[in-house]
């Protein structure tokens, strides 16, 4: 294929993943980070980007690790040979302990049962299995009390099979404006550290923190949406240059005249002001481009902005191209990303429907080729027949 990514002859749409500006993005967070540690979160697919790649991309701009959820996505990444500390910072159920210590992988443990299942495969296979904590502090959510924690480290630093390595909390409300509720949690966790000094690394700083408060790096942080290219609220490190990393782009399939009162797409949910012409572009919502997008949305085409109307369909969705000159089957749309000196980003697209940018990134389906760039061209593809980037 071209190095274009322009001249991409696949399926017509594609993500383009721009692997320089998540290195840019990586360098900066980890300078900031220093000297803590900064593994990079691949878990969602890499927030829909394409996990395999983007482990590789990070960990060669200076990651040092990477964090998953669950033991599924480190074993892809295992299989592609990345060979990083992968910490998986979701429960991990007593029937996995056997994959965990054939991977290698840093499992989160908050109960007996797990712990004893992972001694057990570790035993079997002459191995230690170095393990976190989370510390419950305020979310709620996944993670064991301050006493619990500490009895339960107590216990597993005796069993020689487990190495207690790590020490975490998750943030409730890190992004918003008022940080006492963080700065509690950071203090528990400190308080709570300091009875176990066997455990050397402590992590509890994401994108927000990373952003905007150098003292809770702690000796790791974990960077999510930061690391591609979002703030988790528009005044977090406004001083950071975070770049996008991920464009979602289209190919045209066809440009339909319709007259005045026309109506477009499944309820007939927009009717045509004028004489109108309707690009038809090939991106629905099994893609991850939401239904709730129609008659809401901008695409970019020939520089231009362009209302999507009518309801977003599986597939596809409808294009008004009117106020857009010369517009013909075979140009690209542009739905996430930038043309010109237009963008649409998905902090755009989240507040047309209420949700979050994680949300948006995140829901890029599996079907969407990926791209991935560097110094602007094709470096290597990935498409849901197969998953592993291969060389363009």
């Amino acid at each position: 294929m071209s190095s274009n990514p322009s001249q991409w002859g696949g399926r017509p749409v594609w993500a383009e993943v721009d692997l320089d500006a998540l290195a840019h993005n990586v360098r900066l967070l980890a300078g900031r980070a220093a000297p803590a540690r900064l593994y990079a979160v691949v878990k969602a697919n890499a927030y829909g980007h394409g996990a395999v790649a983007v482990a590789r991309a990070a960990l060669a701009a200076g990651a040092s690790g990477l964090c998953v959820v669950c033991v599924d996505e480190a074993e892809e990444l295992r299989r592609a040979g990345v060979d990083a500390p992968i910490l998986v910072i979701g429960y991990t159920p007593p029937s996995d302990a056997e994959r965990v210590v054939a991977l290698g992988l840093r499992p989160t443990v908050g109960a007996a049962d797990v712990a004893e299942a992972l001694a057990a495969a570790a035993k079997r296979r002459g191995a230690v299995v170095p393990l976190h904590l989370e510390l419950e502090s305020g979310l709620n959510r996944h993670g064991l009390g301050p006493d619990a924690l500490v009895a339960l480290a107590t216990r597993l630093r005796e069993i020689p099979e487990l190495s207690v390595e790590g020490l975490f909390t998750h943030f409730a409300a890190a992004e918003e404006g008022d940080q006492r509720f963080t700065r509690r949690q950071f203090e528990v966790l400190r308080e709570v550290s300091a009875k176990l000094p066997f455990v050397k690394e402590r992590h509890c700083s994401a994108s927000a923190s990373v952003l905007l408060d150098h003292e809770m790096a702690l000796e790791v942080v974990r960077t999510g949406l930061s690391m591609y290219g979002y703030r988790p609220a528009p005044w977090c490190g406004t001083d950071a240059e975070l770049v996008p990393v991920l464009s979602l782009r289209s190919r045209i399939a066809r440009v339909l005249e319709v007259e005045r009162g026309a109506t477009v797409g499944y309820g007939r949910t927009w009717a045509a002001p004028r004489p109108s012409r309707i690009a038809l572009v090939m991106c629905g919502y099994a893609d991850g481009y939401r239904r709730a997008f129609g008659n809401r949305a901008h695409v970019l085409v020939r520089g231009r902005r362009a209302p999507v109307v009518g309801r977003v369909a599986m597939d596809m969705c409808m294009v008004d191209v009117t106020a857009v000159p010369d517009v013909r089957a075979g140009d690209v749309a542009t739905l996430l990303g930038r043309d010109g000196d237009e963008r649409v980003d998905a902090d755009e697209l989240a507040s047309l429907v209420d949700t979050i940018s994680w949300e948006i990134l995140a829901g890029l389906t599996a079907r969407v080729p990926r791209l991935y760039l560097r110094g602007g061209a094709v470096e290597a593809v990935s498409t849901l027949a197969e998953r592993e980037p291969k060389d363009a």
